[in-house]
């Protein structure tokens, strides 16, 4: 073997090892965090009937959303998505806090789920039926002037 070739041979042997090393790492799992949710320690400090929302606000901070209707409750959400490789991301942790309040804007409530609490919503895609026949959008809009009665326009 000569000089050469025992060289050549040494690099095709560290661009295969460095190769695969790569796609070992690609393959590896990676982990994000998305939102904050607080603890169990931090829940423990608001008192049910005696803190306000501004107090759990100063505490905790505000709610990663609220109730749309009569912002009643607020909400701190945090999940942890796995991601490996080319492999759809996976959420393997997920934590709901939500926070209760009375018209007073005193704590009514506090109630925590996860993930197993979680339930599966099937979307389907239903298609609402129009009164419209083939008629093109000229036809429509002028097939209302028939319908005008000339009485009406001189009262």
């Amino acid at each position: 073997m000569t000089k050469f070739e025992h060289l050549l041979y040494g690099l095709l042997r560290t661009g295969f090892a460095i190769v695969l090393l790569v796609l070992l790492a690609a393959c590896s799992d990676r982990f994000r965090n998305h939102g904050f949710a607080p603890t169990d320690e931090e829940l423990a400090v608001i008192t049910v009937g005696v803190d306000t929302r501004e107090s759990v606000e100063a505490e905790i901070g505000s709610g990663s959303f609220s109730d749309v209707l009569d912002q009643g409750t607020n909400f701190y959400l945090h999940s942890k998505v796995q991601l490996r490789g080319l492999q759809a991301p996976k959420v393997v942790k997920r934590r709901l806090v939500a926070i209760d309040f009375d018209s007073n804007d005193l704590v009514a409530n506090i109630d925590t789920y996860d993930l197993s609490d979680g339930q599966a919503v099937l979307l389907t895609r239903r298609v609402t039926d129009s009164s419209v026949s083939n008629r093109g959008f000229l036809r429509q809009l002028l097939g209302n002037l028939g319908r005008i009665d000339p009485e009406d326009l001189l009262q």
